[in-house]
């Protein structure tokens, strides 16, 4: 944690919106951190935190062995803001009742505003709000006073100012609760007294001086660069911790996009000087892969197959005392459960997958920033803002937008048809509004008509959602015309495609990614 800033906890129950609050808190310059809800008061005292939030979860408080945070948090002099379960929670922890909601509240909900003060201070008298509850609280606590009610819920919100606790029963970090983020600034600023004091310029030296005392004088690091956004900023920010002492390894696994290899080595060698070293592994990969339609045995054979790749290489450019990596705050966070009791999703990043054979100390200057964050400080340190906004790529590559099995001739089919996504795209300027777009080949062959004659081919699904950070997304509204521009281009310049179907379906419940 950067002690040097004021700082929000964000207390961990479960909830898959968790990190979400941490993100909308930085929006407002506040540092925040995600911890275990079983951090204690003791230790929050300690830390000369700003504020404790507490996140909601999939638990009922009637459940056997449901999660409690320490009650002495709720006496111990910090404001605390509870979500969700982190309302029920703290209303059971201060003798008010919860109970099971005689209807459970999923999805949108109107809720109206009662009393104001510093919570709801420039928020509507109501509000359409993000539910997801199946219980609800009975009668606040003593000293509370009710600020929201909804249909549903006759406590949708309630607060004791003199002891600075708030809770709310609706999750204002979701993008669909409407003046979610004022309702979270108001408790930053408003409750918390946080001045906005965390910066992407301040986090350029703190964590450049991180760097240096975690590397040493004469620790050499080596870091894998993907040709993406966030292994690239990591590497900016390591070589300017440590010069010449890092090396940047490239491997083309053949699961690349339509010539991205060669832009790749062109981008890092020559404009932005970073160290770097090319190795094509593409026949090796692809070998690996042939026959496997899993993609949980795609995603373990490529992870494998990359380490082998990267150490015969480091092994061949001398000892290396460190790996650097660009580890986000989202891959930790959905890859294996390390602050609280969230589902893993994600298993395809290299967080905790690392062989101990390695032998490698890592230097992960991202672990914890989000996606916008890291192209705030990729401007900071002087990218050009084509590449700071460019589009997520999963590591597996096209191995995961490949469903079914990958070969040479799917891999070539889909590398075309997703140039034709990303061009038309760019041509109707949507590139940077857009969180991803891009083609799926999927394992379907149908029937078609082309000129006089009947075809039966592949068909390709278009994928392009919108989002803040990946953490949720909505499926993208394109205008037809672009749709019917890049089904056309797809059918006509692409031999072996003759359909083209287009994915509407929102994260959750769907991923953002097919496999």
């Amino acid at each position: 944690m950067l002690v040097t800033h004021q700082a929000i906890l964000v207390l961990d129950f479960g909830s898959q919106y968790t990190q979400l609050i941490a993100r909308r808190l930085r929006e407002s310059s506040v540092y925040s951190e995600i911890v275990p809800f079983t951090t204690s008061a003791a230790d929050i005292r300690a830390r000369r935190v700003a504020g404790v939030i507490l996140s909601g979860g999939p638990a009922s408080l009637s459940d056997a062995g449901a999660p409690r945070c320490d009650p002495e948090i709720f006496s111990s002099g910090v404001p605390v803001l509870g979500i969700c379960y982190g309302m029920q929670a703290m209303t059971a922890a201060l003798g008010g009742s919860v109970g099971r909601a005689p209807e459970r509240e999923y999805g949108h909900a109107t809720v109206e505003i009662r009393g104001r003060g510093d919570l709801f201070d420039g928020v509507p008298d109501a509000i359409e709000v993000w539910a997801s509850h199946g219980d609800v609280v009975g009668e606040a606590p003593s000293g509370f006073d009710v600020l929201a009610t909804s249909a549903n819920a006759p406590v949708a919100g309630m607060a004791d100012p003199a002891r600075r606790l708030y809770a709310l029963l609706f999750h204002p970090e979701v993008a669909h609760t409407e003046h979610g983020a004022r309702i979270l600034a108001n408790f930053a600023t408003g409750v918390c007294g946080c001045t906005g004091d965390w910066t992407m310029a301040s986090f350029v030296d703190e964590a450049t001086t991180r760097i240096r005392q975690q590397v040493g004088d004469d620790g050499r690091v080596v870091c894998g660069l993907s040709g993406g956004v966030d292994s690239t900023v990591a590497a900016l920010l390591v070589h300017r911790a440590v010069g010449d002492r890092l090396k940047c390894i490239f491997v083309d696994n053949g699961l690349l996009r339509l010539n991205e290899a060669a832009q790749v080595e062109e981008r890092f060698s020559n404009r932005m000087y970073l160290p770097l070293v090319c190795e094509d592994a593409s026949t090796r990969f692809v070998a690996a892969l042939a026959g496997v339609r899993d993609p949980e045995r795609k995603r373990k054979i490529i992870g494998a197959t990359f380490i082998d790749v990267f150490e015969a290489v480091a092994s061949r450019l001398g000892g290396f005392d460190f790996l650097a990596q660009g580890t986000l705050y989202p891959d930790v966070i959905e890859s294996v459960s390390v602050v609280g009791p969230s589902a893993a999703i994600k298993s395809h990043h290299n967080v905790g997958g690392l062989p101990e054979r390695l032998r490698f100390s890592l230097v992960e200057p991202l672990r914890e920033l989000f996606k916008d964050e890291v192209r705030q400080l990729g401007r900071e340190l002087g990218v050009d803002d084509e590449f700071v906004w460019r589009q997520p790529f999963p590591g597996p590559g096209l191995a995961v937008r490949i469903v079914g099995e990958v070969t040479p001739e799917r891999l070539d089919l889909l590398r075309r048809a997703d140039a034709v996504v990303a061009d038309e795209i760019r041509r109707a300027g949507l590139y940077r509004r857009l969180w991803q777009a891009f083609a799926v080949l999927l394992p379907v062959r149908s029937v078609g008509v082309m000129g006089d004659e009947r075809t039966y081919e592949h068909t390709i699904a278009i994928r392009a959602v919108e989002s803040r950070d990946g953490m949720t997304a909505d499926w993208a509204r394109l205008p037809h015309d672009l749709l019917a521009a890049m089904s056309s281009r797809i059918v006509n310049e692409v031999r072996g495609i003759n359909r083209v179907v287009y994915d509407i379906s929102s994260k959750p419940p769907s991923t953002i990614e097919w496999e």
